[in-house]
């Protein structure tokens, strides 16, 4: 039998030369193909981010269905979507960050030092914003460093800067509240362009910067082989110590930027910013369609992600349920969420 008779789908239907019979069920296999791809994944993502606006709708009325409380569904999602954003590469790499939160909180305190504001008073608001970044993406430098040239598991690792960012920020506040004072900044952050907070276009930009990258440049494709297969990757001649300390770096300089959010929303610099964001963060990942193990990753999947449960939480605001409600319900969705990533995975591997 000839190899061409012998070919069969992803779907596995056996198909034929264009025009034979076998036409109809290729095309019906490229459909399954395309659903069951990150289109599809999205896709589910898109209609469960619906029903909850139509439960929202339907429970809450006008006081969740109008512009400004969507917005503020955006607005409230933006600062725990920056972070999660830069969580997505980690994961993607197959490694873990424990410490985002904290050290989001880190740079809210250092960025908002007396001295600091006073020398942004003196120069420009725009240091604010450096310290923070440079606060992050130090911290994810040092995770780097120890996961990949010192070997530590990053659970670990990430686990001690959790521990380590937080202390160091009580110590350097006094776990005092600092009271953000510089105008220029909090003018900035607090501002409208065409009617929309600067911190959900923030968001924006971060998310399209992250989309690119992932998709569209070397990068991206280094770090989704590195999760895939980390010593592969290396025989086939990627720096995989030097990307995954880049990986951290992204993610610290994340959480940096959240740090400079947070900052102008609260008005506050404060050690306690930031608790148990990573954990938010992971389950906004791993919803999203992100696999835990690693090698793959979606930033649009992120974003759906981030924007469920922030929708999830107004829904429960909006009608006056307890937290504790809320929170078996996010529990209910990262459960069903890992239970479809396995399925998915477990099929992938039958088909290779």
């Amino acid at each position: 039998m000839s190899e061409q008779n012998n070919t069969v789908s992803e779907g596995g239907t056996a198909t034929g030369s264009p025009g034979a019979p076998g036409s109809k069920p290729e095309n019906t296999s490229a459909i399954r193909k395309l659903l069951g791809g990150s289109v599809g994944r999205n896709l589910g993502l898109v209609i469960a981010l619906a029903v909850l606006v139509a439960v929202g709708a339907l429970t809450a009325g006008d006081r969740f269905a109008n512009i400004d409380n969507f917005l503020t569904i955006i607005r409230f999602a933006s600062i725990i979507g920056v972070i999660s954003i830069g969580a997505t590469f980690v994961i993607t790499a197959g490694g873990i960050d424990l410490s985002v939160g904290s050290v989001m909180g880190l740079a809210t305190v250092v960025a908002s030092l007396t001295a600091v504001q006073l020398a942004a008073t003196q120069s420009s608001w725009l240091l604010m914003v450096l310290v923070a970044l440079a606060v992050g993406a130090g911290a994810g430098f040092v995770n780097g460093i120890v996961i990949a040239y010192g070997k530590v598991v990053a659970f670990m690792a990430t686990l001690a800067m959790l521990v380590g960012a937080r202390g160091l920020a009580e110590l350097i506040s006094g776990r005092r509240t600092q009271i953000v004072n510089n105008q220029g900044f909090l003018d900035f952050t607090r501002s409208d362009f065409l009617g929309i907070s600067i911190l959900i276009w923030i968001f924006a930009i971060v998310a399209v910067a992250g989309w690119f990258l992932l998709n569209r440049t070397t990068f991206g494709r280094r770090t989704v082989a590195i999760g895939g297969n980390l010593e592969a990757s290396r025989l086939a001649g990627i720096n995989v110590k030097r990307h995954l300390v880049y990986i951290y770096v992204l993610a610290g300089l994340a959480s940096g930027i959240a740090a400079i959010m947070m900052l102008g929303r609260t008005t506050a610099g404060t050690s306690t910013h930031g608790t148990l964001y990573e954990l938010d963060a992971i389950a906004a990942v791993v919803v999203g369609g992100t696999l835990l193990i690693g090698g793959r990753g979606t930033i649009m999947g992120t974003v759906l992600g981030v924007l469920i449960f922030s929708t999830l939480t107004n829904v429960f605001t909006q009608n006056n349920l307890d937290t504790s409600v809320q929170a078996v319900a996010k529990g209910l969705i990262i459960v069903v969420a890992v239970l479809l990533q396995q399925r998915f995975a477990s099929r992938g591997a039958r088909r290779t």
